[in-house]
């Protein structure tokens, strides 16, 4: 029984690897399909899937204006505090104190690139980007600021 047991694991170990031996010679002798692409000989040509999650970017527009309101509804819905939000008061026109943002920090070293914190935005003020080139030697080079010198709320936005 034993012998018998060894000798179906086998067979089935061989088989396996020759149904993989023949996708690969079936795609090294049909060359038409595509299957992988050269990287990093050629950068400028990956095809990156539309959802892949790279990292946490505010996208500020011509004038240096974002919509982040600073709610800190990202800092909250991140699970492993990842983003930290540092808030000012500004005086607006009519004499009111209102909240803005201040700093922005991201964590790059920190993020799983779970979405959780794109999701909770209520401005969509942050997305995540498709950069994935984040190799460096220094790690406070992944502590970044999002939000751009000198850049403000963009009007109409609550």
């Amino acid at each position: 029984m034993f012998l018998k047991k060894y000798l179906s694991d086998i067979f089935s170990a061989v088989a396996s690897l020759l149904k993989g031996m023949r996708m690969t010679g079936y795609y090294f002798t049909h060359r038409k399909e595509i299957i992988t692409q050269n990287y990093p000989d050629n950068p400028e040509l990956m095809k990156l899937p539309e959802r892949f999650r790279g990292e946490v970017v505010m996208p500020h527009d011509e004038n240096n204006e974002h919509a982040c309101t600073g709610c800190t509804a990202c800092e909250l819905a991140c699970p492993n505090a990842t983003i930290k939000i540092i808030t000012k008061f500004d005086i607006s026109p009519d004499g009111k104190k209102k909240k803005a943002l201040d700093t922005f920090i991201y964590h790059l070293e920190l993020c799983t690139m779970c979405n959780l914190c794109v999701v909770a935005c209520p401005t969509d003020a942050i997305k995540m980007a498709q950069n994935f080139e984040h190799s460096v030697f220094d790690r406070s080079k992944l502590t970044k600021k999002l939000n751009a010198p000198g850049s403000k709320i963009r009007e109409g936005i609550e």
